[in-house]
């Protein structure tokens, strides 16, 4: 990418901060027409949205895949959500899979999420509590709330993993801090079950998280997930 396309893609993007969706339009489908990823991302996610124009999920869509081809994670992650839910294109599970796999190979968190609720419920994979969470725990590790949400409760009831009160309070904590209702409705019915110590050490890694990571990490999808 030359420095004026960075120039340009970050003109864009304050732009679009500042709610100048016309500028940014326009720069971002110049640069999506010369192949530029982020461009098609962003591109894409305007009109999934309908930010200065029109919802159009078969543009969207169009926009998406652009980028997913050239390996941009966002956009795989939702590619497949998209293949997944039958929004701009029929619904094709297996398409989704493969693209949220892309995206979960690529580390993208909403990728990584959707795969592992596909895998929890056994929807075009077969049912693998162990793999969803193992998905679950890679995005949480990542900041992803919801993540941190689910994994707390497979942890509490030992889905997928062998059970642990202390972990499981770990991540429905982080989880309940952003917003989690389920899971501080999870994290109240843990608590009540745990012993003093183990009460203890749960707060003891909580703190090293907060202290390691911070707690004002947030992912913010640019497109709805299937979950």
């Amino acid at each position: 990418m030359t420095q004026m396309q960075t120039t340009e893609l970050n003109e864009a993007r304050q732009a679009y901060n500042q709610g100048d969706y016309q500028k940014a339009h326009a720069i971002w489908q110049q640069q999506a027409e010369l192949g530029t990823a982020e461009a098609q991302a962003w591109l894409g996610a305007m009109y999934a949205n309908g930010d200065g124009v029109d919802v159009s999920d078969e543009t969207a869509l169009h926009w998406y895949e652009q980028a997913a081809e050239q390996g941009y994670a966002m956009a795989q992650a939702n590619v497949g959500a998209m293949y997944f839910m039958g929004q701009g294109t029929e619904k094709d599970t297996d398409k989704a899979i493969q693209w949220l796999t892309k995206a979960a190979d690529n580390g993208d968190v909403n990728g990584l999420f959707n795969l592992a609720v596909l895998y929890s419920k056994g929807e075009g994979v077969e049912e693998n509590q162990e793999r969803a969470a193992e998905l679950y725990q890679i995005a949480a590790e990542q900041g992803h709330y919801p993540s941190q949400s689910r994994l707390g409760y497979m942890y509490a009831h030992g889905q997928g993993v062998e059970k642990d009160r202390v972990l499981a309070y770990l991540w429905l904590t982080l989880a309940s801090q952003h917003g989690i209702g389920t899971a501080l409705n999870a994290l109240e019915s843990v608590v009540k079950s745990m012993s003093s110590e183990e009460k203890a050490m749960g707060a003891t890694l909580f703190e090293q998280w907060r202290n390691k990571t911070g707690t004002d990490r947030v992912q913010v999808a640019m497109h709805p997930s299937p979950s």
